[in-house]
């Protein structure tokens, strides 16, 4: 138990700096660039985004950490952490993208792949433990609003 623990700690700490790391980048263009764009009816407060993105990074975290406990060696897991790692990247890149460059179009392909990947991932940690996989569902619907809400700014400015 101590070391899926110790797994499950080192995923969330990975997880939560990425998430930090993103948010810089968002910081600067939430309050000038983005608040000056055109958005859906369905867009939320913006004071949303910070507690719903901590909580499914830190369930991100006990996802990839749980799979990880299982052993790399196994090919299951080695599959869903390869994926679980490109589609954080690519989680990571979005706000970059999107913020940071003020892309919507760009980030808008870069999040329909992250949707693809992260489905992948779902499913390679399917195989590996149930709870993994369901953990990372939120997160899988969260991108779902967010790439409507990506498509919409994109389509109304």
């Amino acid at each position: 138990m101590k070391r899926k623990l110790t797994y499950v700690f080192i995923g969330i700490l990975l997880c939560t700096t990425i998430g930090f790391l993103s948010s810089v980048v968002t910081q600067s263009s939430v309050n000038d660039w983005y608040m000056t764009l055109n958005k859906p009816s369905f867009s939320p407060p913006k004071w949303i985004f910070a507690p719903v993105w901590s909580v499914l990074y830190i369930m991100m975290g006990i996802s990839a950490g749980w799979v990880w406990a299982k052993g790399f060696h196994h090919k299951y897991v080695k599959t869903g952490l390869y994926h679980f790692g490109f589609q954080l990247l690519l989680n990571g890149l979005w706000s970059i993208v999107f913020f940071g460059l003020k892309q919507p179009l760009l980030a808008l392909l870069i999040i329909i792949t992250l949707l693809i990947i992260l489905g992948l991932t779902i499913k390679w940690f399917n195989v590996v433990s149930k709870l993994a996989a369901v953990l990372l569902v939120p997160y899988f619907l969260w991108l779902c609003f967010a790439t409507a809400l990506n498509y919409k700014i994109w389509e109304l400015n």
